[in-house]
């Protein structure tokens, strides 16, 4: 997949552990969490730096709607491109489809995961 000519990036970001406090749905999503990070896995056709910035600003798209993730708005910390950095570019397919995966693998490794 690294490499191809796509247009599109996978992301990480690394979440305040408040979250897992105070974010029942987070925690719902995660049941076999027992501590360590929370993240957030998402796709975009911009930078990861862009689209964490948009996040965090709480930005709208063109016609007015909400486009940022309330999670990360809230409890966003910094982008955690060691996890990552090697998957991009993509093209809109395939980082949909590691989007997924990613977000798994990493639940699988121990982290508390949310995801779109």
């Amino acid at each position: 997949m690294a490499g191809s000519t796509g247009t599109h990036h996978v992301y990480v970001i690394e979440l305040d552990k408040q979250v897992w406090r105070d974010d029942s749905k987070f925690r719902s999503a995660n049941p076999h969490f027992k501590g360590g990070c929370c993240l957030y896995v998402g796709m975009t056709s911009h930078t990861p730096q862009e689209r964490f910035w948009k996040h965090k600003t709480g930005a709208l798209s063109k016609k007015g709607h909400k486009i940022s993730s309330k999670i990360v708005e809230k409890y966003g910390k910094f982008l955690r491109p060691s996890l990552y950095s090697g998957f991009n570019p993509l093209t809109r397919s395939e980082a949909t489809q590691l989007e997924k995966n990613l977000a798994n693998s990493l639940k699988k490794r121990g982290y508390a995961v949310w995801w779109n």
